[in-house]
């Protein structure tokens, strides 16, 4: 997994009427039609499809991933409940895939929450009312916000700057690079040590050999 320290790139605000679109669920992230592989590269094509595509299979134009000045977006700005519906994990990969590893929302649905630490994503939760004034400067001429996760902070285009709140081990883990398992792995001589005093005082919970 790729270690999230600062990122410095173009946001891109998800709009509905104006306002940071809420709601978006995980079917709108990646529709189910996508999900007949088990790899994690490829789905970029699927993201946000009913979204980005008209009826007759052509790009919209007034989707904001489609604008070439959010082309290369790495930061995405939402509404509330990010990432609710059905908890596929194949949502934060589609994300990866386009280069996105930052989504700003007020809130997020638990499962995705916790799928964005497992896949390199760092989800920023920040007022509604940040959200949208992030929303607004991110429509601007200049795009370019800066997430840091050292201090936890993101820095608008004018330089104002909001700090957000983080679990400090998922802070430690997304820093090293390091999803559930490979941060149970760096306790590795311990977790050995532990087993063979186990299997000292308790013998009898061994397998037949």
């Amino acid at each position: 997994m790729t270690p999230f320290t600062s990122l410095t790139g173009t946001a891109a605000p998800l709009l509905e009427k104006g306002k940071p679109m809420s709601n978006i669920d995980t079917d709108m992230i990646i529709p189910k039609q996508f999900l007949k592989t088990t790899e994690r590269t490829g789905l970029a094509k699927g993201l946000f499809h009913e979204l980005k595509t008209n009826a007759d299979g052509s790009p919209n134009p007034d989707f904001v991933l489609n604008k070439p000045a959010y082309a290369k977006a790495s930061i995405l700005i939402a509404g509330e409940n990010f990432g609710c519906g059905s908890s596929r994990e194949h949502a934060p990969w589609a994300l990866l895939d386009q280069g996105i590893t930052c989504v700003i929302a007020p809130s997020f649905a638990d499962i995705f929450h916790n799928n964005c630490y497992k896949n390199g994503i760092l989800p920023v939760r920040l007022p509604a009312a940040v959200c949208e004034k992030l929303a607004k400067e991110a429509g601007g001429a200049n795009h370019v916000f800066t997430v840091d996760l050292a201090s936890q902070t993101v820095t608008t285009p004018d330089g104002e700057v909001f700090t957000f709140d983080i679990d400090p081990g998922r802070k430690s883990n997304l820093m090293a690079g390091l999803d559930e398992i490979g941060a149970s792995l760096t306790a590795v001589k311990e977790i050995d040590t532990f087993e063979d005093q186990r299997r000292l005082a308790t013998p009898w919970l061994e397998p037949a050999r």
